[in-house]
């Protein structure tokens, strides 16, 4: 009678445990269909890559052979390799996601840029989330960015807040499972100098740590 009692207990507990996760917005058999279609579309992307190189390694051949064709062959071997790059970028991309090389689970920074915008003070700022392996929950929080350097000669750090425009929003909320990509806009103080940016990702959802990334300004900048 006890262990029948303690059985019961555990199955009772496990189908609280469930409804909680559904009520939260987590489907096992959804999640699991999302894993696969991002482990398939690795796979394509790997195998459209064996044929671009396979044409890479036709059109090398073709390329001796026929001198009258070179210019052409030449850029058609530009395209295909920047494809392959192109390919190359999203598997990586998608990895991340599924099976980091780390094997590291949680949040992470998988892109970070920073490009001048249309004037010496402006710059665009492109940042992208991933929750790496496990995706048993949306992952909810805040971004916090700040820059550090110098001016007249001091050391001066600045926060978000005081970077963007007047009319946009400060605030920087992330909700999702897999990734999560933004793009922002900042405006440099005059006489201020760039040396570093950090970038802060708090999370709110529990058992999902928070992280915090650090890059070089010139090597941060796109």
């Amino acid at each position: 009678m006890r262990a029948v009692l303690a059985l019961l207990f555990v199955g009772a507990l496990y189908l609280v445990y469930e409804f909680g996760r559904i009520h939260a917005g987590y489907n096992v058999v959804a999640a699991a269909k999302a894993r696969g279609a991002l482990q398939d579309r690795i796979a394509a992307l790997e195998d459209d890559n064996q044929a671009l190189k396979e044409q890479i390694a036709l059109l090398e051949t073709h390329r001796g052979i026929d001198r009258e064709a070179y210019a052409e062959v030449e850029k058609s071997l530009v395209d295909l390799q920047a494809k392959i790059q192109e390919q190359q970028d999203a598997i990586a991309f998608y990895r991340g996601i599924v099976s980091p090389a780390d094997g590291r689970s949680g949040l992470r920074v998988q892109d970070f840029r920073l490009t001048r915008g249309d004037d010496e003070r402006r710059y665009h700022v492109r940042l992208v989330l991933v929750q790496a392996m496990k995706h048993d929950r949306k992952v909810s929080g805040d971004v916090s960015l700040r820059v550090a350097g110098t001016q007249d000669g001091e050391e001066r750090s600045y926060e978000l807040r005081e970077l963007v425009a007047a009319d946009d929003d400060s605030k920087w909320a992330f909700s999702f499972r897999y990734f999560q990509g933004f793009d922002r806009q900042i405006v440099l103080p005059d006489g201020f100098s760039p040396e570093r940016v950090t970038v802060q990702v708090e999370s709110r959802t529990k058992s999902i740590a928070s992280i915090e990334e650090s890059y070089a300004w010139l090597s941060s900048q796109g």
